[in-house]
């Protein structure tokens, strides 16, 4: 059988080999950046959302949150290469890539579910910038919690449901950049009974004595256990009361930097979820492009989240776990040319809910099935047979010495979802991972069914999540 499959992948490429011989292939070409020489800086804090509420920051007195794009990186790792930075946030990548493909699986086993708004309400807005010197795959997003608001860094995730944040008393809590919450500081601060519907929607919950606990668990061993409450979140000038949160004493694993997490994802506990009756369930980011850092884009809830330019494609429901944000992934092209090996079959969600693709803010390298990958890696390697290979640089299998070039071209890479086609710019495919001038194709294949769209791909575009509509977008050059 395992030969049966490489003879067909070897027939496809061959298929593919002779047309793209007869027509001429498209390019696109990338201008040169390598990882910079600086060193590993640790976060600045906005003093804008310091001072104050922020209200009159805002020139549209709308709900804002500060976006950025930071490290997940220890104190210990602040004199790292930026080569040994950035392979660090491929590994801490490949740990979250790993847990998505577990937990879609066995929920597709024991059909678990991850933790009907109307439209109105004021738009949120938020800047967003990159943080290339940090190395990480994670973005952060500046909020204030509590009354009065303390302002942290949380981490941005339309992967996850639960909103947590690391609280005192800490029986176990990580590092990070904030000082640790305190709830007996807060006057919006209020515990879940225990029983009560808030806390029954919860995956795995307990009690004690009457009070609502909670666990969150990753699938790379991480997780945060603490009491389930309600408290005011303020996003600049703008105060939303009552909503669910994860007040964690003991977070243990490869947590660091942040202090909690704001879920985004489909689930019931998620923020949009809890709060889309303010924004019309509709929100959108744009994710700047690493090698551009100081240039700002925005976290648009609201009517104005959805981009004229945008291109759309059905949101896919998976009845087994309500989390993840699924797509259909209908096909590949290299160079102008589909690529006969990745078929719609690949990508396919069955009844069990297994498979199917998901569109992620917090996972950096796109993952896809191992035979699309290879058909797709392939593809790519003969289009660029004139650029110089370099080896292999942690998960990614393809990598090229441009060192001495300002820039290159290369074959065009298009995603192909049903009823919408996402051309990538070259940046998001051939990325830099040292300083020395080598580049690498920017996907990786799984061994798991389930395939995931990564941040890197996504930088530059604005990703628009209209759930009102049951749809997800794509707007080109959505960063302005």
């Amino acid at each position: 059988m395992e030969g049966k499959t490489i003879s067909l992948s070897f027939l496809f490429l061959s298929l593919f080999a002779i047309y793209v011989s007869s027509t001429s292939l498209q390019y696109q070409t990338l201008l040169l950046h390598s990882l910079p020489l600086t060193q590993l800086q640790s976060l600045d804090f906005d003093a804008q959302l310091l001072s104050g509420d922020g209200s009159d920051l805002d020139p549209d007195n709308t709900l804002s949150l500060q976006l950025h794009h930071v490290d997940l990186v220890s104190p210990s790792s602040f004199n790292a290469t930026p080569h040994a930075l950035f392979k660090l946030r491929l590994q801490r990548d490949a740990y979250r890539a790993k847990a998505i493909s577990d937990l879609a699986a066995a929920n597709a086993t024991v059909g678990r579910r991850a933790g009907k708004p109307h439209a109105g309400g004021r738009d949120f807005s938020s800047s967003v910038v990159s943080g290339l010197s940090q190395g990480s795959g994670e973005y952060f997003t500046r909020i204030g919690v509590g009354t009065p608001p303390k302002y942290v860094y949380m981490v941005l995730d339309t992967g996850s449901d639960v909103v947590w944040i690391q609280c005192s008393p800490c029986k176990k809590c990580y590092t990070q950049s904030d000082p640790v919450f305190d709830p007996s500081k807060s006057s919006s601060f209020l515990g879940v009974a225990c029983g009560s519907p808030l806390c029954r929607r919860l995956d795995s919950a307990s009690c004690n004595r009457k009070k609502c606990l909670y666990q969150v668990s990753y699938g790379d061993g991480s997780f945060t256990v603490g009491d389930f409450s309600t408290e005011t979140l303020t996003f600049r000038g703008t105060r939303v009361n009552n909503m669910a949160l994860g007040c964690g004493h003991d977070n243990e694993g490869l947590f660091v930097g942040a202090a909690g997490l704001l879920g985004l994802g489909r689930g019931r506990l998620s923020f949009p979820t809890q709060a889309g009756r303010r924004f019309g369930r509709k929100f959108s980011y744009c994710l700047v492009d690493r090698s551009a850092s100081s240039r700002p884009s925005y976290l648009v809830f609201g009517e104005s989240a959805v981009s004229r330019t945008a291109v759309f494609t059905p949101l896919v429901n998976n009845p087994k776990l309500d989390t993840f944000y699924y797509v259909e992934l209908t096909g590949i092209s290299v160079g102008g040319a589909r690529v006969p090996a990745i078929r719609p079959s690949l990508f396919k969600l069955d009844a069990a809910g297994d498979g199917g693709v998901i569109v992620d803010s917090g996972t950096s390298v796109t993952r896809l099935t191992r035979p699309a990958y290879v058909a797709l890696r392939d593809s790519f390697r003969m289009g660029a047979r004139d650029l110089k290979r370099a080896p292999d640089f942690s998960l990614f299998d393809t990598c090229f010495d441009l060192s001495g070039k300002t820039e290159v071209k290369v074959p065009t890479v298009v995603m192909h979802f049903r009823g919408a086609d996402v051309s990538l710019p070259a940046s998001n495919y051939l990325i830099p991972v040292d300083s020395d001038g080598t580049f690498c194709f920017a996907f990786a294949g799984t061994m798991s069914g389930l395939s995931i769209i990564g941040n890197i791909q996504q930088q530059g575009f604005r990703v628009v999540f209209d759930l009102a509509g049951s749809r997800l977008g794509f707007a080109p050059r959505g960063c302005a």
